[in-house]
């Protein structure tokens, strides 16, 4: 009789536990968050050159969805890029320079003095419409504007 109760404990157990474990199973997937690959986009390259477009149009971005944009300078000219709104209206991961990665807590702007690339990992957050253009230009192609839905 001792060894007869621990068996039917334990045979009335398991399909409870087989049940637990279904639904963890079925929770297991969402549990990445926004840094998730399935939430993950990689935006057209931004080129700094003298006298080539910034961008090739305007940037639609949804707000929650992890972005990486690479930001490439040819070393034509000395060339910044600067976006201090849009870059208060994301969360930025990390930039990575030279396999380098900085964690900032923000941003205004960056500038190339030679030739080179960053890329930028980020979480878009606050909808609006913003920009990121050459300082100093008026030129629409020294510019790329961005819109956070």
């Amino acid at each position: 009789m001792r060894t007869l109760i621990p068996i039917l404990v334990l045979a009335l157990a398991l399909p409870f536990a087989a049940a637990a474990q279904e639904e963890n199973d079925d929770d297991a997937a969402p549990l990445a968050g926004l840094l998730a690959s399935g939430n993950r986009e990689t935006l057209p390259d931004l080129t700094l050159a003298s006298g080539v477009p910034l961008a090739q149009g305007p940037m639609r971005l949804k707000s929650g969805t992890y972005y990486v944009l690479t930001i490439t300078a040819d070393g034509s000219a000395e060339l910044a890029l600067t976006g201090p709104e849009f870059f208060r209206a994301v969360w930025i991961n990390e930039i990575v320079i030279n396999d380098i990665e900085i964690r900032p807590l923000g941003l205004d702007s960056f500038e190339f003095d030679d030739a080179g690339a960053l890329e930028i990992s980020f979480v878009a957050i606050k909808p609006g419409t913003y920009n990121l253009h050459i300082p100093g230009t008026t030129g629409e192609t020294q510019r790329v504007d961005i819109t956070i839905e």
